[in-house]
C-alpha cells in the first residue's frame, strides 16, 4: 500500500497541471479509504461490533477495487501492488462475516 501510493504521489509531483487534476481525486480517495481502514479496528475490537465492522470492511473492499482501477490508469505497478492487500481484505471480510454470523445472528 505504501509503495503503491508513493508511486501515485510521485506521478502527481511530476505531472503537468492538467494531469494533476486527474490524479488529485485519486489521492483523496486513497486517504478516505485509509480512514475507513483505520476505523475498522476501532469498530471491531473497541466497540466489539462485528456487524458494523463487516459493513465497514465491505466499504474498504469497494474502495480498493476503485483504487486499483484508478491506479491502473496512472501507474500499472501501483495497481499491481494493491493485489495482496485486496486478497487480504477479501479474506478478512470472510472472517469478519463469520465472526458476526456465528456470534450474533
Amino acid at each position: 500500500m505504501g509503495i503503491s501510493i508513493y508511486l501515485i504521489w510521485s506521478a502527481y509531483a511530476k505531472a503537468p497541471a492538467e494531469k494533476n487534476k486527474k490524479i488529485k481525486p485519486t489521492l483523496w480517495l486513497f486517504w478516505i479509504h485509509l480512514f475507513f481502514n483505520a476505523i475498522w479496528s476501532i469498530i471491531f475490537f473497541g466497540f466489539q461490533n462485528p456487524g458494523l465492522a463487516f459493513l465497514n470492511i465491505l466499504i474498504i473492499w469497494v474502495f480498493i477495487v476503485v483504487l486499483m482501477v484508478k491506479f491502473w490508469r496512472i501507474n500499472k505497478l501501483a495497481a499491481y501492488l494493491l493485489i495482496p492487500y485486496f486478497l487480504w481484505v477479501s479474506f478478512a471480510s470472510i472472517l469478519n462475516y463469520y465472526i458476526w454470523y456465528l456470534n450474533y445472528l
